[in-house]
């Protein structure tokens, strides 16, 4: 069954209105409705087009956490070959909200990084809504370790609304963990590729992203705060949460202005939930062409050039 976010409100009534009259046009003697069918999907993929394109940060935000959105597994499955997943942290235990593997992207063997969020209510549980906790973060900086020792480019699809705040994250150290897996990624002398594929949230997110190159789908957001967490700080209470969207800056045109990012992918009509097929394969390519622009590069100069890409943001005035 389609989801239709708040917003949608329009489109879901009209494919309601066409999914009545298919149903009357199975039924025995039923009139020839086809054309009034037509009708109806035309209006429907204007009103679309018209909805998305005018997209404001908090409906944004709604479509980054669409629940039919494609994943970090539903990337890797279509993506990538023969991909071998690594767990544990060697310290603690195993942590499902990241996933962490060997494969090959485009032919191209990488290590694979990836908050994965779960599709349906027992897999949430299972990966802790894409939360990480500490061991989750000890494990990607295990997984990184082992791709710079080969010579294996870093991929990592990052989809969280931040780190897991429980007491026994933090009693584990989670500050610490985030602290040493974005080092670990600034350290790293080996091609290194983020993408935002959904909802980058915090420094559980950045813990994934301190890239070569960061990339970003159209209606994804990424943020130092959830926009009601924002609000609740702000204005005590999470309905402002539109407002502190906005403030925030999280949508990705934003970022790419600012010099957060560095690309955006645009997304299929609709959203990348309309098209899932499409836009795996356009993150595919993209990712893949980021690779080779990046391995001509020594790891030392890749290290330099990672660094100064940070230090540089906020420094052009924009902000």
């Amino acid at each position: 069954m389609q989801t239709y976010l708040e917003f949608e409100k329009p489109i879901a009534e009209l494919e309601g209105k066409i999914h009545e009259l298919r149903s009357v046009g199975q039924t025995e003697g039923a009139v020839d409705i086809f054309d009034e069918i037509q009708k109806l999907e035309v209006k429907v993929a204007e009103q679309v087009e018209r909805l998305y394109k005018n997209l404001d940060a908090w409906q944004k935000t709604q479509v980054a956490r669409h629940p039919a959105r494609p994943h970090c597994m539903d990337y890797i499955e279509t993506l990538v070959d023969d991909f071998t997943p690594l767990a544990g942290d060697r310290l603690y235990s195993e942590d499902y909200a990241v996933i962490a593997g060997l494969g090959r992207w485009q032919g191209q063997s990488v290590a694979i990084l990836g908050h994965e969020k779960g599709s349906n209510t027992q897999d949430r549980l299972k990966h802790n809504f894409g939360m990480a906790r500490p061991e989750g973060y000890r494990k990607a900086i295990r997984i990184m370790d082992m791709a710079e020792r080969f010579n294996l480019p870093v991929v990592t699809l990052v989809d969280t609304a931040g780190a897991y705040p429980g007491i026994g994250a933090e009693e584990r150290g989670q500050s610490e963990a985030i602290a040493r897996c974005t080092d670990k990624c600034l350290q790293l002398g080996v091609p290194f590729v983020s993408v935002i594929i959904g909802e980058g949230g915090s420094g559980g997110a950045l813990a994934l992203a301190t890239a070569s190159r960061i990339l970003m789908l159209e209606h994804s957001i990424y943020t130092v705060a959830s926009p009601e967490a924002c609000a609740s700080i702000l204005w005590r209470s999470s309905e402002h949460a539109n407002t502190a969207a906005t403030a925030l800056k999280v949508t990705a045109q934003d970022l790419e202005q600012l010099g957060v990012i560095d690309r955006i992918l645009t997304e299929p009509v609709g959203g990348a939930h309309r098209d899932r097929a499409q836009m795996m394969s356009d993150v595919g390519l993209a990712v893949a062409g980021e690779l080779a622009k990046l391995a001509s590069l020594s790891p030392q100069e890749l290290r330099d050039n990672r660094r100064q890409k940070f230090l540089d943001m906020g420094r052009s005035g924009i902000v």
